[in-house]
């Protein structure tokens, strides 16, 4: 089979197009786990809901308010949808998780995925499970770039960027501020950080609505691209899984690096072996579990 270097710049810049999407979406999973310590199922349940979020505010909330020409278009939805989703995880959070504070983490693991069952069995209910399309794509963002080896459509540039932007943020802001230390304070020794005076448990459930919030971010970015489906999340969130897994449980700058690096290996074996595009990343992960159990930037 002759290969083109061509074919692979164009395949493995598709795939770090799709990275960038893993990346954000491990981003906030470590996000919870790592100052939380809460393995959140629902993940792919908060993605899609980003997404449908997107989709219902442009064609249909307008007639479920009786203001049939209200629309949010796609730049408000970016806006609105990761506020509406986070304040969901907050509800869930205060309702739900903090029960099960100091509990093994097989208990959240279970709550999370009874979740995501419940959120996409209601969408499930009342849309096409093989996708609607999103018809909210900004004008300017239409047409191709020239990339010098391919034409690249504008949007999916512009998706690219902006979560790489948004991930380098989110690093920043627990890595690099007095915030993120707080939130690393309080979960590490959760009394004497009380004892200062922070109120340690809104720390976690506004932690908890950010990291969901991320999710359904991402799920708006997604809106433009692929289908809006009720199993778009359950679809995505295993690869997720493994990405977090192979950069190592709780590492912000492993989520990042991990979601983007198995995106272009992804799209790369598309190109190269195709038959096995579906499952490279769960082989790395197995290697990388056998020689590193931590995971690639995760601390032993």
């Amino acid at each position: 089979m002759d290969i083109s270097f061509k074919a692979i710049l164009i395949q493995g810049m598709l795939g770090l197009n799709n990275g960038a999407f893993y990346a954000m979406l491990s981003l906030g999973l470590a996000v919870i786990f790592g100052l939380l310590n809460i393995v959140n199922f629902a993940h792919g349940a908060f993605y899609m809901l980003g997404a449908f979020a997107a989709l219902i505010g442009l064609t249909q909330l307008g007639g479920w308010i009786g203001m049939p020409d209200l629309q949010i278009n796609f730049w408000w939805a970016l806006l609105l949808a990761p506020l509406f989703v986070g304040l969901l995880g907050v509800l869930v959070d205060r309702t739900m998780l903090k029960r099960l504070a100091g509990l093994d983490h097989l208990y959240g693991l279970l709550l999370t995925f009874g979740i995501a069952l419940v959120l996409q069995g209601l969408f499930t209910n009342y849309y096409n499970t093989a996708g609607t399309p999103y018809p909210g794509k900004p004008e300017m963002l239409d047409g191709v770039v020239n990339l010098g080896f391919m034409f690249f459509p504008k949007y999916r540039l512009f998706a690219l960027v902006f979560s790489l932007l948004v991930c380098l943020l989110t690093w920043y802001l627990i890595e690099r501020t007095k915030l993120g230390a707080i939130l690393r304070a309080g979960t590490e020794n959760p009394d004497l950080v009380q004892a200062l005076g922070i109120n340690v448990p809104l720390l976690i459930t506004l932690t908890y609505g950010f990291g969901v919030g991320l999710a359904a971010l991402a799920g708006v970015l997604a809106a433009p691209i692929y289908s809006v489906s009720p199993l778009m999340g359950a679809e995505l969130i295993i690869v997720v899984f493994a990405v977090v897994v192979i950069g190592g449980m709780g590492s912000i700058m492993g989520a990042i690096v991990t979601g983007l690096g198995l995106g272009m290996i992804e799209g790369i074996t598309k190109v190269v072996y195709p038959p096995a595009s579906s499952t490279v990343v769960f082989i790395i992960m197995a290697i990388v579990l056998l020689v590193r159990p931590a995971g690639l930037f995760g601390r032993e």
